[in-house]
């Protein structure tokens, strides 16, 4: 009995010290997590942060830097994690406008130049400085950039930035990084890349942030960014490659992927296991070890095996003959292939589990990419091969519609940052996901006009338009001159709702009983400026504006059928005088002609439909340095309204009837000299036409030999047949 009494002592003992001893360790585990803790997630911890789950709040103490199988660990960076707009955003600084102020290169402190940021980096600045955004003036800014390269922020970089907290600090108006936009590429470094690891405590910035992580990512505060590579084009970029849907749908592979393979460390698990999918015939999964400076000697058994397969396929033509594009993870989630499988229109297959997808807050990414799970690889080729052909169209065309409109330079990517920040202000208009995620875009959509498209076929068809007639020459008002008989034709159009003559001239206008006597409303507006004839005006009202020079000249017939057209097309700029750009190999610049061809790209808005959304366009939108060019010109205004309808729309003109002379005959002497009997005004013109290409990047310009002509047009029938029957009377 005695025996027994003792080793049930002995047991309650042990027990006692075990229970002592386990628990403790679990406190004094506990207790540590404010300090750096390593440890591999579980299943359950990794399907909580799948993009699926994207509004779940992170742990204020532990956020996952890995991806779904890589490592935690505590950032050092201090990175307030319950910011919102509503607390970490000054809304007074943006009651006024909706305007951003880049810090100069020089110290505010010193007036010490610090190294030139690196070349994207320099471009993401110069977008902003020569955009409508920008304010040189720190008390009217809204949001703040900074000049500190804050793009590449692994240590190992030669781009890297150091001593960027006591640089900070030495900013007038950083106040804690308060309304303050911080753009960032890479973050963390070798070995453990960890996520939030910028070097220096970003305070309550906005983080413009490439591959971050639902579990870092502030929803309603931060932005998440492309990855993009450094000679990403500042302005216009390339478009899509794909240039039709036609059939097949499916190309020559069903899903591939070229890239590196990580031996070990984060990123490494997806990679290391696409070999078991690779059947080289529609499914081509191929990796190589070759990168790095100590591959060889971290290189397993199958590398070799690897790199031979690796090089049997070329990744350019892999890219452009594949339906779809596996994107694993790399080091951090985001990767480089990512845009490019967007640009060659080869849907995007996501293994990156808990990615925060770029522009995610405005983007509908389930009508563009697939999204399959890393911990079941296996089941990616039933996923690929299980998609209706439908989907398939259906997804390669949103590929190019978002990678046109937001991702295809540098401006495009910063200009989608700007523009949902700017949405999230009190009292801001804001577009709904069909302007997003549709052609041709939000950044080409004013919310304060329109929620949607004026265009758009939904709207009801315009059967009125008003005429504005654009008087610069100051010319005599009798009832022989183009002028007076251009309103005296509109008076007769039962189209016509208005016509409003924006007099240019220096000289007052006629007295309103010089003018035809007209059955419809006649307004004159005496602005100088050659710019005004684009102004909204609040007193058009129609969608139809037929833009008109003081000396065109055009028949009543001719304008009820341009209307006519224009309101089938009224995307489109349709009207009389066409012109032509063509590139000059002799000279490497754009040249422009007024030569009788068969295309043209060119209508001029002398005598011409559009559509008064253009206007708003023009005025609110367009970069200040085009605006700059045609008022210090005094010229070409018309060529950047082209420019401007066919980069919005990607749509060439109309062009209408043969009509070759729409203007006056040049005047008798002591008379005022139209500017298009100018020789230097063609030279002004061909210079800029190449202004404009380089500012807006690219040359949107689109080539057209359609002619409209209306129906029976010369035609040997009974003239009772003819609807627009004095046309072809008009002399060509």
């Amino acid at each position: 009995m005695q025996a027994k009494k003792r080793y049930l002592l002995v047991l309650l003992s042990c027990a006692f010290l075990a229970y002592c001893y386990f628990g403790g360790y679990r406190l004094k585990s506990e207790g540590y997590i404010p300090f750096e803790i390593d440890s591999l997630p579980s299943y359950l911890d990794t399907w909580s942060h799948h993009v699926y789950d994207k509004d779940r709040e992170p742990s204020p103490h532990i956020r996952r830097t890995g991806g779904s199988y890589g490592l935690r660990k505590i950032s050092n960076n201090l990175v307030n994690q319950k910011c919102r707009m509503e607390t970490c955003f000054d809304y007074a600084r943006c009651s006024k406008d909706f305007k951003v102020y880049v810090y100069p290169l020089a110290d505010e402190s010193t007036g010490e130049v610090p190294l030139s940021p690196s070349p994207a980096y320099q471009k993401v600045l110069d977008v902003i400085i020569e955009s409508r955004y920008y304010t040189p003036d720190p008390s009217q800014a809204c949001l703040f950039v900074l000049a500190i390269d804050t793009l590449d922020r692994d240590n190992l970089s030669a781009d890297y930035v150091r001593n960027v907290p006591s640089r900070l600090q030495r900013l007038k108006t950083w106040n804690g990084g308060r309304n303050h936009v911080i753009f960032n590429l890479y973050s963390g470094t070798w070995p453990e890349y960890a996520e939030d690891d910028l070097g220096f405590d970003t305070g309550e910035a906005i983080l413009a942030k490439a591959s971050m992580s639902t579990t870092s990512f502030r929803p309603g505060f931060d932005i998440s960014i492309p990855l993009f590579h450094k000679n990403h084009p500042e302005k216009g970029g390339e478009p899509g490659f794909v240039t039709t849907n036609n059939f097949p749908a499916n190309k020559k592979y069903l899903l591939a992927f070229k890239g590196k393979r990580y031996v070990h460390g984060i990123g490494s698990e997806t990679r290391n296991s696409l070999y078991h999918l690779h059947n080289e015939r529609d499914i081509v999964l191929v990796t190589t070890c070759r990168h790095g400076k100590s591959w060889k000697e971290l290189k397993d058994e199958r590398c070799d095996e690897d790199n031979t397969e690796y090089d049997r396929y070329e990744y350019e033509i892999l890219l452009h003959n594949s339906t779809l594009c596996l994107v694993p993870r790399g080091r951090r989630l985001g990767s480089f292939r990512f845009l490019e499988a967007l640009q060659a229109g080869c849907i995007p297959v996501l293994l990156s589990n808990g990615w925060a997808l770029p522009f995610s807050q405005v983007i509908d990414w389930n009508k563009a990419v697939i999204w399959a799970d890393e911990r079941l690889l296996l089941q990616v080729p039933e996923i690929a091969r299980s998609i209706p052909l439908t989907k398939l169209f259906s997804l390669r065309q949103q590929t190019q519609i978002l990678w046109d409109k937001y991702f295809a330079s540098i401006e495009k990517i910063v200009f989608t940052t700007l523009e949902i920040i700017r949405e999230r202000l009190p009292d801001q208009a804001v577009r709904d996901g069909r302007v997003w995620n549709t052609a041709p875009g939000a950044l080409v959509s004013l919310p304060q006009y329109s929620g949607s498209y004026p265009w758009d076929p939904i709207n009801k068809k315009e059967t009125m338009f008003t005429a504005v007639v654009y008087s610069q020459l100051g010319a005599s008002l009798i009832q022989t001159s183009p002028l007076y008989r251009i309103v005296k034709a509109l008076t007769k159009s039962a189209h016509a709702a208005m016509v409003l003559v924006i007099w240019a001239n220096e000289k007052n206008p006629p007295s309103r009983v010089r003018w035809p006597v007209m059955s419809i409303p006649l307004h004159i507006i005496h602005q100088p400026g050659i710019s005004q004839r684009f102004s909204p005006h609040p007193l058009i009202q129609t969608e139809a504006i037929l833009s008109l020079d003081e000396d065109t000249l055009l028949t009543t017939d001719e304008i009820d059928f341009a209307f006519h057209v224009w309101t089938n097309f009224p995307d489109r700029i349709v009207g009389y005088p066409a012109r032509s750009h063509y590139w000059d190999d002799a000279k490497g610049t754009w040249g422009y002609t007024s030569k009788w061809t068969n295309d043209y790209s060119i209508v001029l808005t002398g005598a011409a439909f559009y559509h008064r959304y253009f206007n708003y366009l023009y005025t609110e939108w367009l970069s200040p340095l085009l605006l700059k060019t045609v008022d210090q010109s005094h010229n070409c205004e018309d060529i950047l309204m082209n420019f401007l309808v066919s980069h919005v729309t990607r749509r060439p003109p109309i062009k209408v009837t043969q009509r070759k002379q729409y203007k006056e005959s040049p005047p008798a002497s002591g008379v005022a000299r139209s500017p298009w009997n100018d020789p230097d005004h063609f030279i002004q013109r061909q210079t800029c036409l190449n202004t404009f290409a380089a500012v807006f990047g690219y040359m949107p310009l689109l080539r057209s030999n359609t002619r409209l002509d209306p129906v029976l047009f010369k035609d040997p029938v009974s003239n009772l047949r003819k609807k627009y029957r004095q046309i072809e009377l008009v002399g060509s």
